[in-house]
């Protein structure tokens, strides 16, 4: 990807890939929900159907949108964003939009027909994703697990 200047910051993207591993020592504390472990970060960045773009300024990984591309019998391949995150210092700055977008690139190489996401529907979140031009499909959200 391309360099990116947000007002006075400096910025790479980058589709991060099993040779970037090393990217990743440098990570603002704020980007990811927890530590990375590097076994995790490894078997993630060789799967090749998840994938993680990253925005750097200085040498240290600002923020991460990662994604999964799946198919299903009856649909046509299609690019679920899992994660969005970017650094409290950095943010309102564009870098979310640049991050998202860039996955939704990933997902056209893919020929995917659609990027979408699930998110709690918050204001933050409504504003964010309709100021891409995204459309809101439902009005509640409940999420499920089950231990294996």
């Amino acid at each position: 990807m391309r360099p990116l200047v947000f007002g006075l910051l400096d910025m790479d993207l980058r589709v991060a890939g099993p040779n970037d591993v090393a990217l990743f020592e440098n990570v603002h504390e704020d980007v990811f929900d927890d530590v990375i472990q590097p076994d995790l970060l490894r078997s993630y960045l060789a799967d090749p159907r998840l994938h993680l773009v990253v925005a750097i300024n200085d040498g240290q990984i600002i923020g991460m949108v990662s994604g999964m591309h799946y198919h299903h019998p009856d649909k046509p391949p299609e690019m679920w964003l899992n994660e969005l995150g970017v650094a409290e210092p950095f943010r309102r700055r564009g870098i979310a939009t640049a991050l998202v977008r860039a996955m939704g690139d990933v997902g056209r190489d893919l020929n995917c027909t659609a990027l979408w996401v699930i998110a709690d529907p918050t204001d933050m979140a409504e504003g964010f994703y309709t100021s891409l031009g995204w459309e809101r499909m439902g009005d509640r959200l409940a999420m499920f697990t089950g231990a294996l």
